[in-house]
């Protein structure tokens, strides 16, 4: 009987390795570092990190939107004076008509500017400034109250006695469940 060749195909393939040694995965390793290519990486992820903090804490050009409460405190009337001494704010001026026949409600358009709330232990500086009175004080004092106002103190103020009002509470900080007000909101 004649003796059949076989191809190279055809025998078992038990030592893959030996006949095709570039292709021995445990020879060649995947990527090829040295220390110029680990200086490399390395730079671009600093760039990467540096450029991208300078475009999260860039300035606001446009100045119809306000992006952080840093532009609020800005804004503030007598900035340094309301941040040492109270808070920014966001006063909304508004007006509500109520009818009752039928029952509707109307809201007029409001008229959003910058201002600031006055810790009650630093009421002295209104009252030393002559801005307010001392029954002012006493009749703001006697409803738990504190002082906010708009405007410029060495100009002409528009100065209220203002309710906190926490009924509503916060939304924004209330996701995690804990309801632990710190001491530095309360006015």
């Amino acid at each position: 009987m004649k003796r059949k060749t076989r191809s190279r195909y055809d025998r078992p393939n038990n030592d893959r390795r030996q006949r095709y040694p570039e292709q021995d995965p445990a020879k060649k390793p995947l990527f090829n570092f040295n220390y110029a290519t680990l200086a490399l990486f390395g730079g671009i992820f600093v760039l990467g990190v540096t450029v991208g903090i300078g475009f999260s804490s860039s300035t606001n050009l446009n100045p119809t939107s306000i992006d952080s409460r840093l532009e609020i405190d800005r804004q503030a009337p007598d900035a340094e004076l309301c941040q040492q001494f109270g808070a920014s704010a966001i006063v909304t001026n508004m007006q509500v008509y109520v009818t009752l026949n039928p029952f509707n409600v109307f809201v007029t358009q409001p008229k959003m500017q910058p201002g600031c709330v006055i810790r009650q232990n630093n009421w002295s500086i209104l009252e030393r400034q002559n801005l307010i009175t001392s029954e002012q004080v006493n009749d703001c004092k006697r409803r738990m109250n504190t002082f906010g106002y708009t405007g410029s103190l060495q100009g002409s103020p528009k100065i209220n006695c203002i309710y906190q009002n926490d009924a509503a509470g916060n939304l924004f900080l209330n996701q995690s469940g804990n309801n632990v007000v710190p001491e530095s909101d309360s006015f």
